[in-house]
């Protein structure tokens, strides 16, 4: 309801939202952090929360641009190079989430405290291999993979759909997605029913570091580079926020994909009236906060 009002608002407010351009260009801003948003939704639902994945995304973004750099002169081939390339950011950015899941369920420290420090050490090694500056890509068709669109739908976006239906079938229609909603609603009572709640949060963290590494290399091929200190700033706020616009509850145990993907393209939507309107960019941070705190208010009203 809530998009369609959007909808309706913004086409009033100004003629040219409902252009072709307009609306897929909202669709490829809110791609990257609506990808990453899918993964936050597992994760809110088990009853956690990731604040690394801005950091993972710039560290993993810079990795697989200085491996692709390093690589390419020694394979000779190109698309062979890129391959290897976005492999191993995937590879490691699964891996960063998995250090999220072993320190959480091993080490039996709160999510918050655990992804707190992360970030600041992802962050701080995505400055150290970059220099603090920007990395750049040596190659043209790993900047054209970024640009590209499938059936006039850009490439991040079309990711984004396939993620979110692969997910929604996991969550709705797997042992594993019941499970997760079972560890997220009562921990004690998923224990004493023999689920393996360790072995769940620790999936979520690390399908949420292969999201992240998805929407890292995405953002990192649109620009074919990727600065190491403005890479994934705030990232965390908005795939939260996307989160909880769509209906999933911070205590966790249920949610919904598809609502995260409604939250996300309304915070996409916001952002453009607002630019369209003439707003200060300095105040979408406000109103922002205004969409988190009512859309929070409103399911604590429905609870």
């Amino acid at each position: 309801i809530a998009l369609v009002a959007l909808f309706a608002i913004a086409s009033i407010l100004s003629p040219y939202f409902l252009q072709l351009q307009n609306v897929l260009n909202i669709l490829r801003q809110v791609s990257y952090t609506g990808i990453i948003a899918l993964g936050m939704t597992f994760v809110i639902i088990s009853g956690g929360i990731d604040l690394s994945v801005g950091s993972v995304a710039a560290f993993v973004g810079a990795v697989c641009i200085l491996t692709l750099n390093a690589i390419l002169p020694i394979v000779g081939n190109e698309f062979l190079a890129v391959t290897l390339a976005i492999l191993a950011g995937l590879a490691i950015a699964s891996l960063c989430g998995a250090l999220n899941g072993i320190l959480i369920t091993r080490g039996r420290i709160a999510p918050f405290i655990v992804t707190l420090g992360t970030m600041a050490i992802f962050r701080s090694l995505a400055l150290f291999i970059g220099n603090a500056g920007e990395v750049r890509s040596n190659s043209n068709l790993f900047g054209n993979f970024g640009m590209n669109s499938v059936a006039m739908v850009p490439v991040p976006v079309f990711v984004m759909l396939i993620l979110a239906a692969l997910l929604a079938v996991t969550l709705n229609q797997t042992r594993y997605g019941r499970y997760l909603c079972a560890v997220g609603s009562n921990v004690r009572v998923a224990t004493f029913s023999a689920i393996n709640v360790d072995r769940i949060k620790f999936l979520a963290y690390t399908l949420t570091g292969f999201v992240v590494g998805v929407s890292a290399i995405l953002l990192s091929s649109r620009f074919n580079a990727v600065s190491t200190s403005n890479m994934g700033m705030a990232f965390e706020l908005d795939a939260i926020a996307a989160v909880i616009i769509g209906g999933t509850p911070m205590t966790g145990g249920r949610g919904t994909v598809w609502g995260t993907i409604i939250g996300a393209i309304i915070l996409g939507i916001i952002n453009n009236m607002l630019n369209m309107l003439g707003v200060s960019p300095y105040l979408q941070g406000t109103v922002k906060g205004l969409v988190i705190i009512g859309a929070v208010y409103i399911q604590r009203q429905r609870a």
